[in-house]
């Protein structure tokens, strides 16, 4: 979970923790598990009955859970200066924040949940698990592996809902804080901290377990699919599309487009490790985005680049790769619901033009 003061988070379903005002994502993105003791459920597959029941090494769990895990870490790691230097930029979706993700057994699905106890070590208690880059938890000290007893004094909850209450407990303790004490254990001591609030953009990033080669944006969310996560090799690719999502996101695009209920749906059917068969060949009635909203995404975005440090001309790059790859002709596909033009070519190149004057001139990056 990363902790903001919003509670969106990015390792859970809906309900993310405010530790980290990362939002990035969720977990990036796993369903919520709905037992309230670890169930392996991947042990015994049932097959036919002619043929003999099959078993499921325990490795094959753990090497699932480090793949998510480090896809999690991948977003977290690209997402974070997008999230932490664009604070003006987010304008209402800005939010204080700690920095830094936390989770427990709970926090992964319940099939993986015997390889995040054996593997991780983890139990009822929330973790620390990455630092926001930038953050006051890092400018604090708060480490990786720190098990999370209290914030203001307030002591944690521990359990499969660990996550949510914490998030209810702590959203009126940070909203008009500007410095947060915090008690970890290390090593077996109590440690206490005190972190100072960063102000960041309060998106929660999920990852879909799908294979087509997507990206969603809800409003509050933003979903990166298995699929773009590959086909994406540099970072700075997915840094792109992940602020283009954002930028959707702050101009309240997929309000406007009426399309809210339907992206969202689309999202939570892409959160569990297994997606429905339907989720994944169905566009779920999603329609392409506007020209115009594309547009002005494109030219946010291209700021929201250049002020956390990425090269803004990568977004033009970026979307021809896209579309030379998977055009709108392919159902399912990121260009199909954001066709690649030669007006929008056109508009990121003027917008480079105007950022390189700013950057020269030192002139703020504002649009």
């Amino acid at each position: 979970m990363i902790v903001h003061a919003t509670m969106s988070a990015i390792s859970r379903r809906n309900v993310p923790l405010v530790l980290a005002a990362l939002v990035l994502l969720a977990s990036c993105t796993t369903a919520p598990v709905k037992t309230t003791a670890p169930v392996n459920t991947s042990t015994n597959v049932k097959t036919p009955t002619t043929v003999p029941e099959k078993k499921v090494e325990p490795s094959q769990d753990v090497s699932a859970l480090s793949m998510l895990i480090a896809r999690q870490e991948r977003i977290y790691r690209v997402a974070a200066p997008l999230m932490v230097k664009n604070a003006p930029l987010c304008r209402s979706f800005a939010r204080p924040l700690l920095g830094f993700t936390a989770k427990n057994l709970y926090s992964y699905p319940a099939e993986l949940a015997p390889a995040a106890e054996s593997a991780l070590k983890l139990d009822d208690r929330l973790r620390v698990m990455q630092v926001l880059d930038g953050s006051g938890a890092m400018r604090a000290g708060i480490r990786p592996g720190d098990i999370l007893q209290s914030i203001q004094e307030q002591v944690l909850p521990l359990g499969a809902q660990a996550e949510s209450e914490a998030a209810r407990l702590l959203a009126p303790l940070i909203k008009n804080a500007t410095d947060i004490s915090i008690v970890v254990l290390r090593r077996d001591q109590p440690v206490r901290l005190t972190i100072t609030l960063t102000a960041a953009c309060a998106f929660s990033m999920e990852i879909g377990h799908a294979p087509q080669v997507s990206a969603y944006a809800d409003g509050r969310r933003i979903m990166i699919t298995r699929g773009m996560l590959d086909f994406l090799s540099a970072d700075e690719e997915l840094a792109v599309i992940l602020a283009r999502e954002m930028a959707h996101n702050v101009l309240q695009h997929t309000a406007a487009q009426q399309m809210t209920a339907t992206v969202a749906s689309m999202i939570d059917a892409l959160l569990p490790l297994q997606p429905d068969a339907a989720a994944l060949a169905s566009r779920g009635g999603l329609r392409p985005m506007s020209a115009k909203a594309d547009q002005e995404a494109d030219r946010l975005a291209m700021y929201l680049l250049a002020r956390a440090g990425y090269d803004p001309a990568a977004a033009e790059r970026t979307m021809a790769k896209l579309a030379q790859s998977y055009p709108a002709s392919l159902s399912n596909t990121y260009t199909a619901l954001h066709p690649w033009t030669s007006e929008r070519r056109q508009s990121m190149q003027t917008t480079l033009s105007e950022i390189r004057q700013k950057q020269t001139s030192k002139n703020p990056l504002l649009p």
